[in-house]
């Protein structure tokens, strides 16, 4: 039986809290719909204590943020580039497009059409996180995507270097200066300066998460997505230390952000928990790491592989971190993850940085539904049909026919009626004027 050691926040603590979000965002969106560029910039001012005359960034400055970077650094965002585009290919290339004659003289089909134009949020107020640039602009452009636009927030009172060339370096074709719900309405919404997109993407703060929720219907989102999220799934094949520090190697994205220990060693629990005051004594990062490890930290010790499986399903966790003695179990026969990281030789700052797989993924449960972001989440997949014969259109028409008598759909019944009549030569009457039968429809 599963034995909580530590508890993070209650469930109606959470909904306080998302309820407050949720009130700010909406009357922050709709001032964006009534006043556009003018109440972005008063937003801006606001949360971001940053104005310019256009937040769109000239090519001057994107090339003064490319040619700033070091050799070095120039090299590394090159080498994590070129490992998400490859898998990011790797996925588009996985997707067939199809045509196939079902019956004879019936074709049916389906495309993957991306969408026109996509808006990439790249979270950078508290760190400059320019792989979520990679993440987001590289898979948008192999899905094909042909207008791709950026905002992220000024860092340290000006746009944030780093971010600006990573961003350029995956291909957007327009980056803006400018951050929270502004940014985000503004992309969705569209304003007098900013063309709407048909999609957002990329993860951000709980404003951020509420607001591309709430636009969701009016624009497509890649996911719905609230902290960082990580677990960690071990027995005693490994140590506390290395549990503690995956544990708050996430912790430190935000006071929000849950960190999860799942194991069937109580010893190993325990080391852990002194593991990881230990470190937080000294990780730079702990004005961060330890309210989120505090409020919403939790350890659970379990019997078996089987409980802790089934405990790890439940929670429905983005990242999900498994060093035990057998962790092709988990892969097996877990269902519920945005990520998996198998075996102690891997860890999530791998995959939030330069592995390859994409690092915007599903929280808050939305793993029980949804994978993360890849390219798939940026192409349509439509269907089309085509009837090439005579026999074929009245073969389809007469079971359509009779079917559409079943619903009493007399418009519908005559739409393949008059085809039935055209190109069959069968006397089939009006649909309106009585059912069709197999008899009068033969």
């Amino acid at each position: 039986m599963a034995t909580w050691l530590k508890r993070g926040a209650t469930a109606e603590a959470k909904r306080d809290a998302d309820k407050k979000v949720r009130e700010i965002v909406e009357a922050a969106l709709a001032d964006i719909e009534a006043r556009g560029d003018v109440a972005v910039r008063e937003m801006s001012v606001k949360f971001d204590g940053w104005d310019r005359e256009d937040y769109r960034l000239s090519q001057a400055e994107i090339d003064r943020c490319v040619d700033g970077l070091t050799a070095q650094e120039r090299k590394d965002i090159e080498f994590a580039q070129a490992q998400v585009r490859n898998f990011a290919q790797i996925q588009r290339d996985s997707m067939k497009e199809v045509e196939v004659e079902t019956l004879p003289g019936v074709v049916l089909g389906h495309k993957h059409i991306p969408v026109n134009a996509a808006g990439c949020y790249v979270p950078g107020g508290k760190y400059p996180l320019l792989a979520s640039a990679h993440m987001s602009v590289i898979t948008a452009k192999v899905a094909g995507v042909p207008r791709v636009i950026t905002c992220a927030p000024p860092f340290e009172g000006k746009p944030a270097d780093k971010i600006v060339a990573a961003q350029a370096m995956a291909g957007a074709d327009a980056i803006y200066a400018l951050g929270g719900i502004q940014a985000i309405g503004a992309m969705a919404i569209g304003t007098q300066s900013i063309g709407a997109v048909d999609m957002l993407v990329g993860p951000g703060n709980a404003f951020v998460a509420e607001a591309k929720r709430q636009l969701f219907g009016r624009v497509g989102i890649d996911l719905f997505a609230g902290p960082t999220e990580t677990m960690v799934i071990a027995d005693e094949t490994v140590d506390g230390e290395i549990c503690a520090t995956d544990l708050l190697g996430q912790a430190e994205h935000g006071p929000e952000s849950p960190a999860i220990l799942i194991t069937n060693s109580e010893k190993l629990a325990r080391d852990t928990m002194r593991e990881v005051e230990r470190l937080l004594a000294i990780l730079p990062t702990a004005d961060y790491a330890r309210p989120a490890w505090e409020n919403f930290g939790e350890v659970v010790v379990c019997d078996s592989y089987e409980e802790m499986r089934l405990v790890a399903d439940d929670y429905a966790n983005e990242h999900v971190q498994v060093m035990t003695a057998d962790p092709d179990y988990f892969l097996k026969n877990m269902t519920n993850y945005g990520a998996l990281f198998l075996g102690p030789r891997t860890n999530v700052s791998y995959g939030d940085k330069v592995i390859g797989t994409n690092h915007t993924l599903p929280t808050k449960k939305s793993a029980r539904y949804t994978g993360g972001l890849w390219v798939g989440k940026f192409l349509k997949t439509c269907t089309y049909q085509n009837v090439l014969t005579d026999e074929a259109t009245t073969l389809v028409g007469e079971y359509c026919s009779r079917l559409c008598a079943m619903e009493g759909f007399a418009g519908h019944g005559e739409q393949a009626n008059i085809r039935v009549r055209r190109y069959g030569g069968r006397n089939v009457p009006y649909a309106g004027a009585a059912d069709p039968t197999p008899e009068t429809a033969a």
